[in-house]
């Protein structure tokens, strides 16, 4: 009978970067234009599925109508047809932008946006897919074919940073996974035309990149207590939402920019689209910012006036907010907005109370 042998966990991790830097050295000998994707603990992941990045309306309808043997059918008589783009798109083509640029600024580093395709079609699909990238000249590596299995329990696998998708019930399991993930909606009939050298990223302030305690104080006490209590703890940082893990990530990549001296033509742009007051409310968002050591290249406080004709103006490449009403006033005038589904602004639409609370979940 062999003996089992007991392994050194630090020999084990040593053996693996080991590994990992022989692996790398081998690769990086063999000749090619195609940039390598980056060691995933040093990038920042962009999970997104398949119904985001292309436009899958019509397959969706034979998959409902048809099942899932036919829309598998239908996949692979159609594979070297391209799918048409869909609604992160033009955000995964920006993050790309940047990762070129960073590519020449710092030809060996691995702090660059790295995508993930995360999607429940079967792998048969995935000839299509890979096709449909190679067309649209993507680089997107990883991919995560689930076979009619949710995804969401491969994002920690994969170390997401941030998962898109459109299905409003897989961004909530991944919320409770502990990802940040929001959900997609595509701008209306208006069209903005979207820049092609710089990312372009919009937030909500509270329940977005900061937690929903002060929202809660209006939701609950008006806008009078509310003014009061931000006067008061002007200086008490706001809790961290579920969205400043990605303004940091942003700006970690950022610096990398302003190191080379080159913070004036910056591919990133960030923007704060906030319906908080300024004067009477914005100290606080601007001193937490400032505590948590990250900065915001715009901010817009709009104290209650509508967000869509300002994010018409800035055509970000996403716009992330929690409240449903100021999503669909964005897309109405053009703009790509990601719904995060956190906070007491769930229970609420335009500023009227939807939903009970019940004793169990106070």
């Amino acid at each position: 009978m062999t003996e089992i042998k007991t392994t050194d966990p630090t020999a084990t991790e040593a053996g693996e970067e080991k590994d990992w830097t022989a692996a790398k050295a081998f690769f990086d000998s063999l000749k090619t234009n195609k940039p390598r994707p980056p060691k995933p603990q040093y990038a920042v992941t962009i999970a997104v599925s398949s119904r985001s990045l292309f436009n899958m309306v019509a397959e969706g309808k034979i998959y409902k109508e048809d099942g899932v043997e036919k829309y598998v059918a239908y996949q692979q008589e159609h594979d070297n047809e391209p799918l048409m783009p869909g609604v992160a798109f033009p955000l995964v083509k920006a993050l790309m932008t940047v990762n070129a640029r960073l590519r020449r600024l710092y030809p060996d580093s691995d702090e660059l946006f790295d995508i993930v395709l995360m999607t429940n079609n079967h792998a048969q699909v995935g000839v299509r897919l890979i096709n449909s990238i190679n067309h649209y000249d993507l680089n997107i590596e990883r991919f995560c074919l689930t076979g009619g299995e949710s995804p969401i329990g491969y994002l920690k696998a994969y170390m997401t940073n941030l998962y898109l998708s459109k299905d409003g019930e897989k961004v909530l399991e991944a919320i409770e996974e502990g990802i940040a993930a929001v959900t997609m909606f595509a701008s209306g009939d208006v069209e903005n035309q979207l820049s092609d050298t710089q990312l372009k990223v919009a937030f909500d302030g509270d329940a977005v990149l900061f937690s929903d305690e002060s929202e809660i104080i209006v939701k609950q006490h008006g806008l009078d207590t509310f003014f009061e209590h931000e006067k008061e703890f002007e200086n008490k940082p706001l809790a961290q939402g579920s969205l400043k893990c990605f303004l940091e990530a942003l700006g970690m990549l950022q610096r990398k920019f302003y190191a080379k001296n080159e913070r004036m033509t910056c591919p990133i742009r960030t923007y704060l689209v906030t319906s908080r007051s300024a004067a009477s409310s914005g100290v606080r968002v601007l001193k937490t910012l400032r505590s948590w050591g990250l900065e915001i290249d715009e901010a817009l406080f709009l104290a209650g006036a509508p967000k869509g004709p300002l994010l018409q103006k800035i055509q970000p490449h996403i716009f992330f907010d929690d409240q449903m009403f100021h999503i669909e006033g964005a897309k109405e005038l053009g703009t790509t907005a990601a719904h995060v589904p956190y906070g007491i602004g769930q229970k609420y639409h335009k500023g009227i109370f939807i939903e009970q609370h019940s004793e169990d979940t106070k």
